[in-house]
């Protein structure tokens, strides 16, 4: 009786993703402004090397409300696979992303945050454990959050989610 060797189940899902993601680059800050918002750049400039596409840009301030109404309204559109958001991750008292996005995952991805502060770590010792990104989906959209500094945005692009996020917006379709 012959086998067939094993396969490699990650390498066939990253084969038979979409090769370019439509995204949403959203900044959650009280003071940035397009101008002055260099983590939301860096999110765009390295999205665009991994060769996704950004179809949607927004500065919005730290307020669930508000928060809450331009989720709703990508959460509607069928071009945006991925909404990646920058900034309010920390433990300062406007910092809010965590709790308002973690309320509207209707499933989480609790790696993504694990694995962030883990790299953290790596770069910034102790103080990683400050951070508070998390991702995961909204129906079948794919939501990421890091902080809004372009360290935190380089490091979360570059290592986690620029490599993989053909892949997860692949399983959130199935």
């Amino acid at each position: 009786m012959s086998h067939a060797p094993p396969t490699d189940s990650v390498s066939e899902h990253r084969a038979s993703s979409p090769r370019r993601i439509q995204c949403a680059v959203i900044t959650v800050s009280d003071t940035r402004t397009l101008e002055t918002d260099t983590g939301g750049a860096t999110a765009i400039d390295l999205l665009n090397e991994f060769g996704h596409h950004v179809a949607a840009r927004e500065i919005i301030r730290d307020e669930p409300a508000a928060i809450f109404a331009l989720m709703e309204s990508l959460r509607r559109r069928d071009d945006i696979d991925a909404i990646l958001l920058t900034g309010g991750t920390g433990l300062g008292s406007r910092d809010q992303t965590f709790e308002t996005i973690s309320s509207l995952l209707t499933k989480s991805l609790p790696g993504y945050g694990e694995l962030f502060r883990m790299l953290s770590f790596a770069e910034i010792g102790a103080a990683a454990m400050l951070s508070r990104a998390v991702a995961g989906l909204i129906d079948r959209q794919v939501v990421l959050t890091m902080p809004g500094s372009p360290a935190g945005v380089r490091l979360a692009v570059q290592q986690l989610i620029g490599p993989e996020l053909a892949h997860l917006v692949r399983e959130a379709r199935r």
